[in-house]
C-alpha cells in the first residue's frame, strides 16, 4: 500500500531488522545467477564447428573389413573451473554394405541421446546386451562379444571411461600385483610343460625331416594367434573373457580377479 508523505523529510533511519530480513531474499538470486553461467548439454545446443573426437577400430571374423567408430566431444564451459567432456555425436565407417541401413539408424539414435543430455551411461548396458542368435565371437584377448552391436557398445564404454563419464578399472594396485604374481606363475608353469614337449619333438623331428618342417610351422601358427591369456583358459562370467584358470586349487580370472574362493 503507498502512503504519500505530505510533510518534508528532515531526516532518516535505517532499520536493521528489516534489512536482516531482506538479506535471505538477495543471496539465493545471486547464487542462481553464478548457476546460469554453467552450460549444460541439452537438445538446444548448437554444434560448433570444431570438436573433439577419437575413433576406434573393430575388426570382427563376421566381416573382411574392419569398422571404424568415432565418437565426437564437446567441451562444455571450456576454461573454467566447471570444464567437462561430453559426448555428442558418433560415426559409423566401413567398406563394407552390408549393415549399412542398421548402422546409420543406430548413429543417429545415439547421437540424438548424446544431445539430449544428462545420464548417458546407460547405453553401454542396452547396447551390450544385444545377442546375435548366430552366435557371438571373441576378440583379440580372449573377451567375448556376443554381437557386432554389443562390440559398439564395447568402444563407447571405452571412450566414456576415457572422458570420466564411467569409472575405470575398480581394482586397486595390490590386487593388479597379485593377479601379475599369479598370471607369472602360471605361464612359468605352463612354459615348463611346453619345454618338455619341445624335446619330444625333436626327437621326431631327427627321424622324419619333412614331417618335422610341417609340425614346426602348425606350431607358429597356434602362438601367433593364442590370445594375450594363457592358453586353455575358461571363460570368466563377470568380465567375459577368457582367462580364468586354476590356481592354488582355485579358479581364478586373470583380467578381473573374480574368484570363487574370495
Amino acid at each position: 500500500m503507498a502512503v504519500k508523505i505530505e510533510n518534508k523529510i528532515i531526516g532518516y533511519q535505517v532499520v536493521e531488522e528489516e534489512v536482516a530480513a531482506a538479506a535471505p531474499e538477495v543471496a539465493p538470486e545471486s547464487s542462481a545467477g553464478e548457476k546460469s553461467n554453467v552450460i549444460q548439454m541439452h537438445e538446444k545446443l548448437e554444434r560448433p564447428e570444431h570438436l573433439l573426437g577419437s575413433t576406434y577400430k573393430i575388426k570382427t571374423p563376421l566381416s573382411e573389413h574392419a569398422l571404424y567408430v568415432t565418437v565426437n566431444d564437446m567441451i562444455l564451459n571450456e576454461g573454467t573451473d566447471h570444464e567437462q567432456r561430453r559426448p555428442f555425436e558418433v560415426f559409423i565407417n566401413s567398406k563394407n554394405m552390408d549393415h549399412f541401413q542398421w548402422i546409420v539408424a543406430l548413429t543417429r539414435i545415439i547421437s540424438a541421446v548424446f544431445r539430449k543430455g544428462g545420464d548417458v551411461t546407460f547405453l553401454v548396458e542396452e547396447l551390450r546386451s544385444v545377442f546375435d542368435p548366430r552366435g557371438g565371437y571373441f576378440k583379440k584377448g580372449g573377451k567375448y562379444m556376443p554381437s557386432l552391436v554389443a562390440e559398439i557398445g564395447d568402444c563407447i564404454e571405452c571412450h566414456l571411461k576415457f572422458i570420466g563419464m564411467i569409472g575405470g578399472d575398480c581394482m586397486d594396485d595390490h590386487q593388479k600385483e597379485f593377479l601379475a604374481k599369479k598370471r607369472a606363475e602360471f605361464e612359468n608353469r605352463g612354459a615348463g610343460s611346453s619345454s618338455q614337449g619341445k624335446g619330444v619333438a625333436t626327437g621326431t623331428k631327427g627321424s622324419a625331416g619333412v614331417d618335422g618342417s610341417v609340425d614346426s610351422s602348425a606350431g607358429t601358427a597356434t602362438t601367433s594367434v593364442s590370445s594375450s591369456f594363457p592358453a586353455g583358459a575358461q571363460l570368466c562370467v563377470k568380465c567375459s573373457t577368457k582367462a580364468v584358470v586354476k590356481m592354488d586349487g582355485c579358479m581364478t580370472c586373470l583380467n578381473c580377479g573374480e574368484s570363487k574362493c574370495g
